[in-house]
């Protein structure tokens, strides 16, 4: 895969009809610790971390990296939505090469069941298939994840495989933007 480091980083906000998609900043990071040690927001994840722990350790100004946007509703953080590259060692990936990516994301519970995650999703997604043409995207997450799964659907992800891991099954789908014909 191209890496996502040749794509010209941070990119100018992108806004949504609601929202706004940009780059961290260390007003930000309270944001990013409530997002981190929440135990709704990581009842699928492994569960939270502990707070004290994120005080010390989460940077001045966290999530500074490419293709990570923090998302901003009325001029505060309400989430993440990551589009990254999948290391070729990791489970899981449709091209043997690795050469896919994959979106993440994260929303504090008081955003949750406003179509907040399909707006920014939807967006993050249109902005890499803008930056590196043809290349698939993938996500996964548990099936238990009621909220997760249809979300998936909604942004068009179809199911690749389901697999075991920490003692849940996971279900991983695969988003392949369309390149108009030349």
């Amino acid at each position: 895969m191209t890496e996502l480091a040749v794509v010209a980083w941070p990119v100018a906000p992108i806004t949504t009809e609601r929202l706004v998609l940009r780059e961290s900043e260390a007003r930000d990071r309270a944001a990013f610790i409530e997002l981190l040690a929440s135990p709704d927001v990581h009842t699928y994840l492994g569960g939270p971390q502990a707070r004290a722990e994120l005080e010390r350790s989460v940077p001045e100004t966290p999530g500074r990296r490419h293709g990570h946007f923090v998302i901003e509703l009325d001029g505060a953080m309400i989430g993440t939505v990551e589009v990254s590259r999948r290391e070729a060692e990791r489970r899981g990936n449709v091209r043997p090469d690795a050469g896919e990516a994959e979106l993440s994301y994260l929303f504090l519970p008081e955003a949750w069941g406003r179509g907040y995650a399909a707006e920014a999703c939807a967006a993050a997604l249109d902005w890499f298939a803008d930056a590196l043409p043809g290349v698939p995207v993938v996500l996964y997450t548990q099936t238990a994840n009621a909220r997760s799964m249809r979300l998936a659907a909604k942004l068009g992800f179809t199911e690749v495989q389901r697999f075991e891991k920490w003692d849940a099954e996971q279900w991983m789908g695969e988003w392949s933007p369309v390149t108009p014909p030349a």
